[in-house]
């Protein structure tokens, strides 16, 4: 019998003998699959747009106002909480109201899109199962849809802000950063949430519930500086940095050199957390619908 030599034992092909290297490869591949998804989505945005606002009339069919309602209960709401919370806290409405009806307007945008991410994908799943088309685009229908509902809420903070002869001039500008974090945010939102909520259907009561805790624990019906010196929890709520960052030059105020790397630094977390979920599930998605 031939004695047994490394020369003598059989070569096995190198994807057995480096299964790191193999799983490298497949990260990679799945990288380049996921960002080819997202180009390919962002060609087709004219079909995103076209897909959002079919989505809004089909919404509001047979509405006399259609989502006109959107901006009269939000000027109810805002009317009717700022009378009730400014009497209780003892504040100022000139100063108030305009905080109050932006906090809302800019917060009903972050809960609108947050609860809509979680049906990213499943809304679509009759789209998805009879066509194949970027997974990116339906994350782009659902932003710009819920972008077409803040449009409808603005002329709420214009009409409150014009009572109260506010302007806040050239800084309003600074909010422009803030709000392409949050475009950013919202497409990282739909990509992780959607793909969450694919596989475990009972997310979105999740989501639903944790949204109304973090309402009240955001300064949103309340002012900071409120809490005194027990604010020092407030940097560790990634929606105050986040709100702050959009509301404060709105304001006419020009948010501080924490707030910006607190929004920053949050999101770039949650981005980085949403493109390595979605670049890893991509190819499941179609299956779990």
């Amino acid at each position: 019998m031939d004695s047994l030599t490394p020369e003598t034992l059989p070569r096995l092909p190198a994807s057995h003998l480096d299964i790191g290297a193999d799983s490298e490869a497949s990260h990679r591949e799945r990288q380049i699959l996921a960002a080819t998804d997202v180009a390919r989505g962002l060609k087709l945005w004219k079909l995103g747009l076209t897909l959002a606002w079919l989505d809004i009339k089909l919404k509001y069919r047979g509405s006399v106002l259609g989502p006109f309602w959107l901006t009269i209960s939000t000027g109810v709401m805002v009317g009717a909480m700022g009378t009730l919370y400014g009497t209780l806290f003892h504040m100022d409405l000139k100063t108030y109201l305009p905080f109050l009806a932006l906090s809302l307007v800019l917060w009903n945008a972050i809960g609108g899109l947050v609860t809509e991410a979680c049906i990213t994908f499943t809304q679509s799943e009759t789209t998805i199962r009879a066509i194949r088309m970027p997974f990116f685009l339906h994350a782009f229908r659902v932003v710009i849809r819920n972008l077409i509902s803040l449009a409808h809420n603005l002329p709420v903070i214009v009409l409150v802000f014009a009572i109260f002869a506010i302007w806040p001039g050239v800084h309003a500008s600074l909010a422009l950063p803030g709000f392409a974090i949050w475009l950013v945010d919202g497409f990282a939102a739909c990509l992780l949430l959607g793909s969450f909520c694919a596989r475990f259907r009972d997310i979105p009561p999740i989501v639903g519930s944790v949204m109304q805790i973090a309402f009240f624990v955001t300064p949103v019906v309340w002012r900071p500086e409120q809490l005194g010196r027990h604010n020092w929890w407030l940097p560790f709520n990634p929606f105050d940095a986040l709100l702050e960052v959009v509301r404060e030059p709105l304001l006419g105020n020009i948010p501080d050199v924490n707030t910006w790397a607190l929004a920053l630094g949050y999101s770039l977390a949650f981005c980085a957390g949403a493109w390595a979920l979605f670049s890893r599930v991509r190819g499941r998605l179609a299956y779990w619908m």
